[in-house]
């Protein structure tokens, strides 16, 4: 072994002397003791574990292949090199037993569903056992899961009948929302009618009244102005008007007729009238042969 060792950026250099550790060195040139000392370098960048596809059994007894990876980094170069003798074999294992063990706990609906979380789960249980390696778990994901041939069938069909729920359920509720607005439609539109027939017996009512009114007013005025008339009127016009009804029932063919009671005295009246009128004549007529 030379005694000059060379250092690159992204090593780290652990010096055992006589079996004894002695130290880390960093990045540069690193003088060891030939025969005395003796350096491990370890590579300090991100490293990616492609872990080939596991078959995990779910809590509900379902066979999944599920495919993942890991990201670690080596950030003791110390406890990498004395605690463990191969940390990157140590975390693939670490990493296929978490697995198992995670998706142990999950129904396949789960397992299928809750991709982020089993994430998150792997990279939590395994930081807490990778720790003592001098490594750290920067992330775990999967890159696949694929259930047995009849579980994806049996999801096939649930998925289908779900589909097919889930389209009942909205038809039948654009069914009842359809209906509601008809009935709701039916609904305005008869309290329109109503009120329009309300207003229309109002305007009707309202007209009649008005008519009645009218035809009240006008008959009154009738009234007045017969009475206007009748006032100004002599009982002698109105023997006449009686002599001249006689008449009209004497051209008659009836044998019958119903004389009022006040005829009488309105022939008395007529009488006297005639008298004073044939009087005035006669006294006229002796002044005139005289």
């Amino acid at each position: 072994m030379f005694p000059i060792v060379i250092v690159r950026q992204y090593e780290t250099l652990v010096v055992f002397r006589f079996g004894k550790f002695t130290g880390v060195r960093g990045a540069g040139i690193t003088w060891l003791w030939p025969i005395l000392d003796r350096g491990v370098k370890v590579d300090m960048r991100e490293e990616v574990l492609n872990e080939p596809p596991q078959t995990s059994i779910t809590k509900d007894n379902a066979l999944v292949d599920i495919d993942f990876v890991v990201y670690m980094q080596v950030v003791d170069g110390e406890a990498a090199v004395i605690n463990i003798k191969s940390y990157i074999n140590a975390v693939s294992n670490l990493a296929t037993t978490t697995l198992r063990a995670v998706i142990g706990e999950m129904s396949v609906e789960e397992v299928l569903s809750k991709r982020e979380e089993i994430n998150q789960r792997l990279k939590v249980k395994m930081s807490e056992e990778v720790v003592r390696w001098g490594v750290q778990v920067n992330a775990v994901e999967i890159r696949g899961m694929e259930p047995q041939h009849d579980i994806q069938e049996a999801m096939t069909r649930l998925l289908t009948a779900d589909r097919t729920k889930r389209s009942q359920i909205t038809e039948s509720e654009g069914e009842r929302q359809s209906s509601i607005n008809v009935a709701e439609g039916s609904k305005q539109a008869s309290i329109l009618e109503a009120e329009g027939f309300k207003e229309s017996s109002i305007l009707r009512a309202e007209g009649s009244r008005q008519a009645q009114i009218l035809e009240a007013e006008g008959f009154s005025v009738g009234l007045q102005r017969i009475y206007e008339t009748a006032s100004q009127v002599d009982s002698n016009t109105m023997g006449l008007q009686y002599l001249e009804m006689m008449k009209r029932l004497g051209e008659g063919e009836s044998t019958k007729w119903i004389i009022p009671m006040d005829l009488a005295s309105m022939a008395g009246t007529l009488s006297s009238s005639l008298a004073g009128v044939m009087r005035g004549d006669g006294n006229g007529g002796g002044a005139g042969g005289e």
